[in-house]
C-alpha cells in the first residue's frame, strides 16, 4: 500500500509539474506576440485582467483585486491579504493549516506524506519563479509582529490565483497563533546531518526510552530528505498522539561542513541541515534519567556498601570497554560480565547504578519478555534488543540482563531453548567483529552460575564472572551506615557494630527491611531498641532456602564441664567474635574439632549450646543423609551442604557419628560411596575454596574407626575427650533437672550424686524421668517425687558404659598424647 501510494504520488507530481510548466511557457509565448507589431491576436479572444500590479510609489506588487484598497493608504501593508516586495518575498496573511484539500492530488495521501509541504497559488509561484519542488524559506510571525521560526519547506502548486497559503496539519501545531506568513525562495547548499541528537518531553520520555527503535524508523522516515534548523521542532503522531521532539544538536559531514554552510550559520544565525538516507538520529537519556525520579536516588553507586573492590576492578572493566580508557594490553577488549549471587545482594542496584555512573544508554533485557509462541519470533526479540544497543554507536551503551541462565541455560531442554542458546551465543561474538560495538559493554546476573551454559563461561564472551558475597560483619556494618544516612537516626558506632555481629545471613535487601521496620516501630529518630525490636520481624532471606536449625540450649543447660566450654569458647567462639587477637598474633584460628566420648556424655547438646552461645548458624547433619544410590549424588549433598554453610556463615556444621562417615579407608575396599563422600568432605574442608567463618564440629563414639586424614592439622585440629560427667559434674545436672521436678524434702542430691556414680548425662535425666512416671503410677493427683520413687528409677536405670569402652579411650588419648 505505502509503495502504491508512492508511486501514484510522483506521477501525480509529473502530471502536476507538466500542466503547470505549459501554461507557464503558454504565457510566455503569449506575452512575446503581443510584444509583436505585426502579430496580433484574434479578436475573439477575451483580454484577461491581470493578477498582480506593482504600485509605483512603494514599488509592492499587490494583487489586482486589492489594488483600490492599497492606494487609499499605500504605507499601510498590514491592510492586504497578500503582497510581494521588491527583494522577492511573498507577504500573506491567509495562513491556514490543516488537510491538504485544495489539490485533488493529494486528498488521498496521509499527514505524514503530506509534512514538509507549503501549498502556493500558480500567480504567486509565477511572481516568484517558482516550480514544483522547489524550496522555501517560510518566516512566521505572532500577532506581536516579532518572528516566531523559520523553517524550510517544499512547495506545491495549486490552481488557486490568491494570496492563501496551506500547510500540513502538523505545522499547524508547531505555528499556531500566527496571522502573518514570509515566503521565499531558499537557494543555499544544505549539508547532510550525520548524527542528530534529539531530546523528548519529560511527560513521554519513559514511554519513548520503551519504544525507542520504533520512534527512530518512524523519525526517519517522517523527516528524510527534509532541511532543518538547530531551532525546529519535530512532531511525530503515533496512536493518535503527538510526541514532540528538540533539537539538541547536530553533528554535520565533514565533508559538507565547509566554508559555505559556515558563513551561512553566521549570516542567518542558524544552522541548516538536511536528514538524509544514512543520518542517525539518537535521543538523549538525560531527560529519561530526570522522569524517573528514583533513577539519581536509588542507583547511585556511592550508595552501595560492601563491595568496593569488586566496584573498582568492575569500573575498570567498563571503562575499556566503552572506550572512555585505553588499554595498555593489545589483547581483544573483554565486553562481557557475570555478576552471581543469592537474591538480595545487590546485583540489580549494582549494575543499574553502573549504568547510571557511566551516563549511558540501558539496554535491558527482560528474559520474560523475549520469548515467543512463534517460530523465530524470539530471536528477532534478542536482535532488535541488540541492535538498539549497537545502533547507538558513538554513544556509549550497557546492556543488562538480568537471570541470563534462562536465555542460555546449562541444560537445553527443548528445541527452541537450544536455538535461542546457540544464538545468544553467536550474538556475543558478534561483539568483536562490529565497529559500531566498540563502545558497548554487557552486564549479566544469575543465582547461580552452574545453571549458565559452559560456551559461554568462556574467554571471548563472559570473559569475567564476579561473585557478589552474603556480606560478613564488616560489609554489613558498611551497608548499615550507607542506609542509615538516608534517615534520622541516633544509632552510635557500638550500635551499629553490634547489629552487624547479629545479623548473620542478611544481605543488603535484607538490612534494608530492617531498618524500615525499625522506622515504622515510631515516628520519632530510630534508636538501637528500634532495631533491636525489628530484629525479631526480618528474618535473613539468605536461610529461607536453607533448613537452619536454631538450638536453643545454653550453656546453664549444661552442668559442669567448664574446662570442656572454655576449650570450646577457645576454638569457634574467640576466631569468629575476635578476629583481630589472631592476626596480631600471626597465628591462624583452628577450622574444626572432634569430640569423642561413651553415648549420652551430651556431645551433641554441646554442639548445640556453642552455637547458641556464639550466635552461630548450627547446620546438624548425619551420616545416612549424604549417601544415595544415585553415583555423584553423595558428593553433590557434601557440595551443598557446605555451600549452604558458606552462604550463611559464620556457622558450624555439626557431624553426629562421624565414624560412620569417615571411616578408616583401606586398599581392599575399592571405590566405595563411603569412601567418595570422605575424598569430598576432605576436599571441602581445605580445597579451593576458603572455608571462611564456617567451623567443623565433630562427634563420635568410637574415635579409633576415624581415618587419619580427617585427624590431621588444619581439618580437626583439637581433639576433646567428653568423660563420664564426675562428682560435681553429676551434681549441677541434677539440680538443673531436679529445679522443674517438684521433689519431697527428704530427697537429698548429694545422695543421688552417690547413687549415679558412672552414670552419664542422659541416664541421669533417664532416672528422673522414671521416677515422676513412677509416682504417676500411683496417682495421676500426685504433687511431689519422694525418695522412694528415685530409688526405683536407680533399680530400673543402670549404667551401660562398660570398661572396655572406657579403657579404648584412654589409650586413645595417650596415642594422640605421643
Amino acid at each position: 500500500m505505502f509503495i502504491y501510494s508512492e508511486t501514484r504520488t510522483v506521477l501525480q507530481c509529473l502530471k502536476i509539474l507538466s500542466r503547470f510548466t505549459c501554461s507557464f511557457q503558454h504565457s510566455k509565448r503569449r506575452t512575446k506576440s503581443d510584444r509583436c507589431p505585426g502579430k496580433m491576436p484574434p479578436k475573439s479572444l477575451k483580454k484577461e485582467k491581470p493578477i498582480w500590479w506593482k504600485c509605483d510609489q512603494c514599488r509592492t506588487t499587490v494583487l489586482a483585486v486589492e489594488l483600490a484598497k492599497h492606494q487609499l493608504d499605500c504605507q499601510n501593508l498590514e491592510l492586504l491579504s497578500g503582497f510581494i516586495t521588491e527583494t522577492n518575498e511573498f507577504h500573506s496573511t491567509r495562513l491556514e493549516c490543516g488537510k491538504l484539500t485544495a489539490c485533488e492530488e493529494l486528498k488521498d495521501l496521509a499527514d505524514w506524506q503530506l509534512n514538509g509541504l507549503i501549498i502556493l497559488g500558480s500567480a504567486v509561484m509565477s511572481k516568484l519563479n517558482l516550480v514544483l519542488g522547489d524550496l522555501i524559506q517560510v518566516g512566521f510571525k505572532n500577532s506581536d509582529k516579532t518572528e516566531k521560526c523559520t523553517i524550510i519547506r517544499t512547495v506545491w502548486p495549486s490552481d488557486e490565483k490568491g494570496s492563501r497559503v496551506l500547510c500540513t496539519p502538523l505545522d499547524e501545531i508547531a505555528f499556531n497563533n500566527n496571522v502573518s506568513v514570509c515566503i521565499k525562495p531558499f537557494k543555499k547548499k544544505i549539508p547532510n546531518v550525520d548524527v542528530l541528537t534529539l531530546s523528548s518531553d519529560l511527560t513521554d520520555a519513559e514511554e519513548i526510552c520503551k519504544s525507542e527503535r520504533t520512534f527512530l524508523q518512524l523519525l526517519q522516515r517522517q523527516y528524510q530528505e527534509r532541511i532543518l534548523s538547530d531551532q525546529n521542532m519535530l512532531y511525530l503522531r503515533l496512536c493518535n498522539k503527538l510526541y514532540t521532539f528538540k533539537v539538541v544538536k547536530a553533528l554535520l559531514v565533514e565533508d559538507q561542513a565547509s566554508l559555505v554552510s559556515q558563513l551561512e550559520h553566521m549570516s542567518i544565525g542558524l544552522q541548516h541541515f538536511k536528514i538524509n538516507a544514512n543520518s542517525k538520529i539518537v535521543i538523549t537519556r538525560n531527560n529519561v534519567a530526570d522522569s524517573i525520579s528514583t533513577s539519581s536516588t536509588k542507583f547511585n553507586i556511592t550508595n552501595i556498601g560492601g563491595f568496593g573492590e569488586i566496584i573498582v576492578e568492575i569500573k575498570q572493566i567498563i571503562e575499556v570497554a566503552l572506550g572512555l580508557t585505553k588499554s595498555t594490553l593489545q589483547a581483544p577488549i573483554s565486553r562481557g560480565i557475570l555478576l552471581y549471587g543469592v537474591s538480595g545482594t545487590g546485583k540489580t542496584m549494582l549494575v543499574n547504578s553502573l549504568a547510571n555512573h557511566f551516563n549511558c544508554l540501558i539496554v535491558k533485557i527482560d528474559c520474560s519478555e523475549i520469548f515467543s509462541k512463534f517460530y523465530g519470533e524470539t530471536e528477532a526479540n534478542l536482535k532488535k534488543l541488540f541492535d538498539k544497543a549497537i545502533n547507538n554507536y558513538p554513544n556509549p551503551t550497557i546492556v543488562v540482563i538480568e537471570e541470563i541462565h534462562n536465555i542460555c541455560p546449562k541444560t537445553e531442554s527443548s528445541d527452541i531453548i537450544k536455538r535461542i542458546s546457540h544464538f545468544f551465543v553467536n550474538l556475543m561474538d558478534s561483539l568483536h567483529t562490529s565497529s559500531k560495538a566498540s563502545r558497548m559493554v554487557i552486564l549479566s546476573t544469575t543465582d547461580n552460575p552452574d545453571n549458565l551454559h559452559p560456551s559461554l563461561r568462556r574467554g571471548g564472551r563472559i570473559d569475567y564472572e564476579f561473585e557478589l558475597p552474603i556480606p560478613d560483619a564488616q560489609a554489613r556494618e558498611e551497608i548499615l551506615w550507607k542506609i542509615l544516612a538516608l534517615h534520622k537516626h541516633s544509632l552510635q558506632m557500638e550500635d551499629v557494630k553490634k547489629i552487624s555481629l547479629v545479623t548473620h545471613g542478611y544481605v543488603g535487601a535484607d538490612l534494608v527491611s530492617l531498618v524500615g521496620r525499625a522506622i515504622h516501630e515510631t515516628d520519632a529518630v530510630v534508636n538501637y531498641n528500634h532495631m533491636e525490636q525489628a530484629l525479631q520481624f526480618v528474618k535473613p532471606s539468605a536461610m529461607r532456602e536453607i533448613l537452619i536449625e536454631s538450638p536453643n540450649i545454653h550453656w546453664s543447660d549444661i552442668g559442669g564441664q567448664h574446662d570442656l566450654k572454655l576449650q570450646l569458647q577457645q576454638i569457634i567462639d574467640w576466631p569468629i567474635h575476635r578476629p583481630e587477637i589472631f592476626a596480631r598474633l600471626g597465628i591462624s584460628a583452628p577450622r574444626g574439632l572432634l569430640m569423642f566420648g561413651p553415648p549420652g556424655c551430651s556431645k551433641t547438646m554441646i554442639a548445640k549450646a556453642i552455637a547458641t552461645e556464639s550466635k552461630l548458624n548450627f547446620l546438624s547433619i548425619k551420616g545416612s543423609e549424604l549417601f544415595s544410590m544415585w553415583v555423584g549424588e553423595s558428593e553433590r549433598a557434601v557440595r551443598e551442604l557446605f555451600r549452604k554453610a558458606r552462604q550463611v556463615a559464620p556457622s558450624i556444621i555439626f557431624f553426629d557419628e562421624i565414624d560412620a562417615i569417615g571411616g578408616e579407608r583401606s586398599a581392599e575396599s575399592g571405590s566405595s560411596v563411603k569412601e567418595r563422600v570422605l575424598a569430598q568432605i576432605l576436599t571441602e574442608i581445605d580445597g579451593v575454596s576458603a572455608l571462611k567463618n564456617v567451623k567443623i564440629v565433630a562427634a563420635t563414639n568410637r574415635p579409633d574407626l576415624i581415618d587419619k586424614a580427617l585427624m590431621r592439622p588444619g581439618r580437626l585440629d583439637r581433639i576433646i575427650y567428653v568423660k563420664l560427667p564426675d562428682g560435681q559434674t553429676r551434681k549441677e545436672i541434677l539440680k538443673i533437672k531436679l529445679s522443674r521436678i517438684p521433689v519431697a524434702v527428704e530427697v537429698s542430691i548429694d545422695d543421688l550424686v552417690d547413687s549415679t556414680d558412672g552414670y552419664s548425662g542422659s541416664e541421669i535425666e533417664a532416672v528422673c524421668q522414671e521416677a515422676v512416671l513412677k509416682a504417676l503410677e500411683e496417682s495421676f493427683d500426685a504433687t511431689e517425687i519422694s525418695r522412694k520413687y528415685f530409688d526405683h528409677a536407680l533399680m530400673v536405670v543402670k549404667p551401660r558404659t562398660s570398661v572396655e569402652l572406657l579403657q579404648l579411650y584412654e589409650e586413645y588419648l595417650k596415642k594422640q598424647r605421643q
